[in-house]
């Protein structure tokens, strides 16, 4: 009985110090920032020089403090290796919150993840997908990044995941990809109920693929079918059927990188169903382009940047030009403008709209949408660790329109009085104390434009002249730690 008992606790010992040789690889990999803010205005609202009472009852004076504080992130990953050629992916957020601050509501959603905002400031799982190399090519199904393709420009890799089924082929230069997304899904289930059937939401993707000395080009075809508007009880049932056509391109020519893309929305935003005759179909036709270069010359490099975003053109009542396509989560061209990390943490830096934070509203840090943008910047590396970096960027409307008629002429439509977001200023430097930890300090200076002022025709011609706005300044500081 002893030898018996001495033969199972030898074998324990074996298989304690063995695990290994019976586990899958793992692979993990991390990146943790804790970063303070200082922003000088919440709002580039400063009132009206001369108030009346439409104006203090549509849209009053916020009370437009300065906000500092001290925010952190971890974002870890970690792919199991079960055999070569397959493993399963995975990857969560964790204490994603501002130090001491409030905590939120369960309910709130997450922009930056796949779970609440609540969720992710103790843990929230993004990711969890197979991904499986056969004989006739790349598999990955489970939950995984949406919206990735080509550039920076228009890709959502920091928003929410998606549960989707992607299939890869490589022939020599050539890659073919094919998608499936479920968005939205509202059938019938054990925490779903619903009356009705076909009322997901639902994307189909195609692409190809073609790498080239120097670079690689591309082109992706989204087919975007969105049924969950025929649950709509107020405008009566309608159904989405939006194309999207997205070629990119990537080259360097000597030292200079260049990259591009382009992309080209159609199709029905709403087609109804029943019948109504109150509201006409409802088209989409909108242009959204990126151009990027940056020459590295050593020491010193230099480039710049342009997108121009389509607006809704206030004189389409049955199509819309503008607001679908936005440049996405992902490109964050300056500290202010347009910058979703800010808005992420900040909240909403607000102008004049109609009402405040309703239709009509204007926001200087929401996803680049309705915009001429261009920006030049230069920097300098006098040491691998260092590298300190000025950019300059300008920002027009492309439409003057804060809000349009959607569903019918008779609806108002209010326009800006001045097309320019503004110009901006940034300084930011980087130093890599190690390789895997590095420290950054920006500041930047928002020279606030007149669209901020917002409507210039609010329930009469003259009832919101003399708007008065703020410049803006923030200062930063992010320590970073990735491997």
């Amino acid at each position: 009985m002893k030898k018996l008992w001495l033969v199972l606790l030898s074998l324990g010992l074996v298989m304690a110090f063995s695990v290994s040789a019976f586990a899958v690889d793992v692979k993990v990999g991390a990146e943790y920032y804790a970063a303070g803010v200082y922003l000088n205005k919440t709002s580039v609202h400063n009132g009206y020089e001369t108030p009346n009472a439409q104006q203090a009852y549509w849209d009053p004076t916020p009370a437009n403090p300065s906000t500092a504080f001290f925010y952190q992130d971890l974002r870890v990953g970690a792919d199991f290796i079960v055999s070569p050629g397959l493993k399963l992916v995975t990857q969560f957020d964790a204490m994603e919150r501002i130090w001491g601050g409030v905590r939120s509501d369960v309910s709130v959603s997450d922009p930056h993840g796949a779970g609440t905002r609540a969720e992710a400031e103790n843990i929230s799982v993004r990711k969890v997908y197979i991904d499986y190399v056969s004989p006739i090519g790349l598999f990955k199904v489970g939950y995984m990044n949406d919206y990735e393709f080509g550039t920076v420009f228009a890709d959502r890799t920091t928003g929410p995941t998606a549960g989707q089924i992607q299939y890869f082929i490589q022939k020599g230069p050539f890659t073919a990809f094919v998608g499936y997304a479920k968005e939205t899904d509202l059938s019938a289930s054990a925490v779903t109920s619903t009356g009705l059937t076909d009322n997901d939401y639902d994307s189909y993707r195609i692409a190809g693929i073609y790498n080239f000395k120097g670079g690689e080009a591309g082109a992706l075809f989204l087919w975007e079918r969105n049924a969950t508007g025929k649950t709509s009880a107020f405008l009566g049932p309608f159904l989405q059927n939006v194309f999207v056509l997205d070629p990119y391109v990537k080259a360097k020519i000597g030292p200079v990188a260049l990259q591009a893309e382009a992309q080209y929305w159609f199709g029905d935003a709403a087609r109804w169903e029943d019948g109504y005759s109150v509201y006409s179909n409802i088209s989409i036709s909108a242009l959204s382009v990126f151009l990027d270069a940056t020459a590295d010359l050593g020491i010193f490099y230099a480039g710049g940047s342009f997108a121009y975003l389509s607006g809704q053109d206030s004189g389409k009542h049955d199509t819309i030009t503008g607001g679908y396509n936005t440049a996405g989560l992902d490109w964050n061209p300056c500290l202010i403008l347009f910058n979703q990390d800010l808005n992420y943490w900040a909240g909403n830096i607000s102008g004049h709209g109609f009402p405040t934070g309703g239709w009509g509203s204007t926001s200087a840090d929401s996803e680049m949408a309705n915009a001429w943008f261009g920006q030049l910047r230069a920097g300098v590396k006098p040491t691998p660790q260092l590298n300190v970096m000025m950019s300059v960027s300008y920002a027009q409307a492309d439409k003057k329109v804060l809000m349009g008629s959607m569903y019918s002429p008779a609806y108002i439509t209010y326009t800006t009085g001045d097309g320019s977001y503004g110009m901006e200023v940034d300084i930011t430097g980087t130093y890599k104390i190690t390789n895997n930890l590095s420290y950054m300090l920006g500041a930047g200076y928002l020279f606030t434009g007149d669209y901020f002022k917002g409507a210039n025709q609010i329930l009469g011609p003259s009832n919101y002249s003399g708007a008065k706005i703020n410049d803006d300044f923030i200062l930063i500081n992010k320590l970073t730690l990735s491997f």
